[in-house]
């Protein structure tokens, strides 16, 4: 679950980062007050969870609270990658920015342990920054049953080329950081930029946070920040039934158990020349019930033009998944044609199901992918001539 920046700011805040002062504003008339109240001035950001914010004009100085009541008007409802701008944050004006810098606290998968990425290229994307010049992304792996030690932000603050009158300051922040990341179960939280103000101090003046959706059940409070008006409709769905679905851009639909499984689908789709348009795990035991909402979540997208299903039967079982499909099919009318990979358990009792529905099947995964590619290719091509 992915947090605005507000919300990701204030987080900060607890865990003693200072951040500017600033209250989100619902409506032009709001902006204008609370600018009032900041002193005058501000900026005026979009909140809507992606980035390209500024490079999309979601982001304004306002050098009075009339200029500041404009900019939302322009902001509030402009669409940004897709999302339609709803709220904005109004931050006060930072007292001068003299240098940018980026930190963050996420997990190196490889080495199994967190880390702390900083770099004295702040304002820019990381990952422009690791692609044109790596040699300015420094990185220290935390234990966690020690925590951030001094040396590390020491370490960290040298490579950067910081004041070190700042080194102080900079070990809290980093410390709190990792604190706020730790103890809300994230997966990243971010700072980009962090900067040093024209006084000589440090501020977050954006913040990113990114929390593990299966520790959500431990944190209610974060689970109540999900903003469900940024959340595509279909993937809102999913999760109140137990999957797991992330809508693509391609044409081909795909119904897996299990995530490994699910992106290797993926992979041999695209190894056939075709495109998956979702990725999607019904999980372990899923039900007649579940199958049949996984479909029409799939067919939602006008885009879908052949649906795999690719099913290992361990604890899912064959003829559930079959049964599924088939109630799914009596519940839409759809032209687009499927095809069905059934292994494991049950799995003849569920082939035998589709075969009195004369639905496609394969016996192996390559079979399977081709078999959509192709079919998916004969829809087009039949759309076309119609």
């Amino acid at each position: 679950m992915n947090l605005h920046e507000f919300q990701a700011k204030r987080l900060f805040a607890e865990h003693g980062i200072p951040i500017p002062r600033g209250e989100v504003a619902y409506t032009p008339e709001e902006a204008r007050e609370v600018t009032r109240i900041l002193g005058g001035k501000a900026v005026v950001k979009a909140q809507v969870l992606t980035g390209g914010r500024g490079k999309a004009g979601g982001v304004k100085v306002a050098q009075s609270p009339d200029e500041a009541q404009a900019n939302a008007e322009a902001i509030l409802g402009m669409q940004i990658k897709g999302l339609t701008v709803n709220k904005v944050l109004v931050d006060e004006l930072a007292p001068g920015i003299r240098q940018e810098l980026y930190l963050s606290a996420l997990i190196d998968r490889g080495q199994r342990q967190p880390m702390i990425m900083a770099s004295a290229a702040g304002g820019m994307d990381i990952e422009e920054v690791a692609d044109k010049t790596p040699e300015k992304i420094h990185i220290v792996h935390i234990d966690p049953t020690l925590g951030v030690r001094s040396y590390q932000t020491n370490y960290l603050a040298k490579n950067m080329g910081l004041p070190r009158e700042l080194w102080g300051d900079f070990n809290k922040i980093v410390s709190g950081l990792y604190d706020c990341f730790k103890s809300n179960d994230a997966s990243l939280t971010e700072i980009n930029p962090l900067i040093i103000t024209g006084e000589g101090k440090l501020m977050a003046l954006d913040g990113k946070m990114s929390i593990d959706d299966n520790a959500l059940s431990r944190h209610p409070r974060l689970a109540e920040m999900r903003d469900l008006e940024e959340e595509p409709p279909a993937e809102a769905e999913a999760r109140q039934a137990g999957l797991t679905f992330i809508q693509l851009d391609g044409n081909i639909g795909c119904m897996v158990n299990g995530a490994g499984l699910a992106m290797a689908t993926m992979d041999i789709i695209k190894l056939y020349g075709g495109s998956p348009a979702n990725f999607l795990d019904i999980g372990g035991g899923a039900r007649a019930d579940q199958v049949a909402t996984a479909l029409r979540l799939i067919l939602s997208d006008p885009k879908v033009e052949a649906v795999l299903f690719n099913i290992f039967g361990g604890i899912t079982r064959g003829d559930e998944v079959a049964r599924g499909i088939l109630a799914a099919l009596e519940q839409i009318d759809t032209p687009v044609p499927m095809v069905v990979r059934l292994a494991g358990t049950n799995a003849k009792e569920g082939l035998e199901l589709l075969a009195e529905a004369d639905m496609m099947t394969a016996a192996t995964l390559s079979e399977a992918a081709q078999k959509a590619v192709a079919a998916a290719k004969a829809a087009r091509e039949s759309g076309r001539a119609s």
